[in-house]
């Protein structure tokens, strides 16, 4: 199974990448947890800082990972991007003053600094990346020299390895069969594959901008990743004529990544014929409003400047998409009953998510008014959710 990228930058103690030979680079690295150290054999250069050189690291606080038994000893492939002069940016304040300023992340005062990145793509594990700024580095002499001309080369070899891998990543299931259904004949769980599919398209879009944002030429170089050949040409159909504003028809399908769902046929013939989500496009349905006005009311409850990962952000989050999603799949005109009940399956997931982050904080909680508006918070979440689940024994 491919996973999005290993990150293993935290869990390494020390290591070594070897590329002294013109065309092959090896490397060895120590994980904390592990007593072999993982062994790169990998064909292709590093970028021309450290082509030709042998560099070692060490990681100054490693931590060992739940899962550093996981990655196979032997990490035989190709190389990405590997190079010690990736500029990156980063903030140059405490903890506590950035979760100050999460809400407002432009105001937080920041520096540009080199940063180790390493990446390859390993036949078993997929895609593994070392991007560390703390690391103390060791480069030796360069025993050849590589020239502009052979790095950008390099480089595109490195973007088509990602693009080769994120294609494999967000490949659809053909199996499903889901290709040669009209939306009409899909049901709830043709749906759900569906919708699987735009999560992985959206993870993987996320993970490409991460890597190529502070990217002078990032928007090229994304959308030729994600194999988006379509917006590739209208970028360039946009640069030779000099218009900005050039068309997004020509996004291919499935492109846009801020989907949570996709619409039938909007042949009002076919519309759900259940009064619960019948409702004027200018007219909110009652349970969209109750679950933003929880999500709202949750804004309120959880501690403030909240970080991403803790209790308060998940129960904030989580009570926010459940109100997005309804109102998509409430407040417009969706015809495909299966997308409704797939919606509101996921719903119920997020909801599950939201009563344990609520759960968590109440057994946090010292001060019995707020833990009481804590439990009126995970009273109403049980309120919509069981609504939820009436409406799909209804439409079911």
């Amino acid at each position: 199974m491919l996973f999005m990228a290993w990150r293993i930058d935290e869990s390494v103690v020390c290591g070594e990448i070897d590329n002294t030979v013109e065309g092959t680079t090896t490397g060895l690295i120590w994980l904390a947890g592990r007593n072999a150290p993982l062994v790169l054999t990998l064909q292709g250069d590093c970028w021309r800082d450290l082509a030709g050189t042998r560099l070692r690291f060490r990681n100054p606080s490693p931590q060992a990972p739940s899962d550093a038994d996981a990655l196979d000893s032997n990490q035989t492939g190709i190389v990405g991007d590997m190079t010690a002069s990736r500029k990156c940016k980063l903030p140059i304040v405490r903890n506590v003053e950035s979760q100050a300023l999460y809400q407002h992340p432009s105001k937080i005062p920041h520096e540009w600094k080199n940063t180790l990145y390493l990446e390859w793509f390993c036949e078993i594990n997929g895609r593994v990346v070392i991007d560390a700024s703390n690391y103390k580095l060791h480069i030796s002499i360069h025993e050849w020299s590589m020239d502009e001309d052979a790095e950008e080369a390099q480089k595109l070899a490195n973007l088509n390895a990602m693009r080769d891998f994120m294609a494999q990543l967000i490949h659809r299931n053909e199996a499903t069969g889901l290709k040669s259904k009209n939306e009409g004949d899909l049901d709830e769980f043709d749906w759900e594959q569906r919708l699987k599919e735009s999560d992985r398209l959206t993870d993987a879009y996320q993970e490409v901008i991460e890597k190529y944002m502070e990217d002078a030429d990032s928007e090229c170089k994304e959308a030729f990743v994600m194999g988006w050949d379509g917006l590739l040409d209208a970028m360039a159909t946009r640069d030779e004529s000099g218009d900005e504003n050039y068309s997004e028809d020509a996004l291919p399908y499935g492109q846009s990544v801020d989907v949570s769902y996709e619409t039938g046929d909007e042949d009002d013939d076919r519309c759900l014929e259940t009064d619960d989500l019948l409702f004027d496009e200018k007219q909110d349905h009652p349970l969209q409003i109750e679950a933003q006005e929880l999500a709202m009311r949750a804004m309120d409850v959880a501690p403030q400047h909240t970080i991403p990962g803790s209790p308060a952000y998940q129960l904030v989050t989580c009570l926010l998409n459940v109100s997005t999603k309804l109102a998509g799949v409430l407040n417009d005109d969706v015809s495909e009953r299966g997308l409704v009940l797939a919606i509101l399956k996921r719903c119920l997931n997020r909801l599950n998510e939201a009563v344990e982050a609520c759960q968590t904080l109440m057994m946090a909680e010292d001060d019995p008014d707020h833990l009481a508006a804590l439990a009126h918070l995970r009273s109403s979440i049980f309120a919509i959710r069981n609504r939820i689940i009436e409406l799909r024994r209804t439409l079911k």
